[in-house]
């Protein structure tokens, strides 16, 4: 079963931070769960995945402050 946000948030390693630094640090934890048995070709990928996909919905929402 695949852990939510959610799940993450309540990790009791980080329970006790201030909210924004429990965020942080559940979405490291979220994408490390997801690229820790990937070759480093296959993270690569992801990062590069990743990286195009924050850029093309910036330009989107650039365009649309326009």
């Amino acid at each position: 079963m695949k852990k939510t946000l959610d799940d993450y948030m309540n990790d009791p390693d980080i329970i006790n931070e201030p909210m924004a630094l429990r965020e942080v640090h559940a979405i490291r934890l979220m994408i490390y769960d997801e690229i820790k048995d990937m070759t480093p070709e296959e993270r690569t990928a992801y990062f590069n995945k990743a990286t195009d996909h924050f850029f093309v919905s910036d330009e989107a929402k650039t365009a649309e402050r326009v």
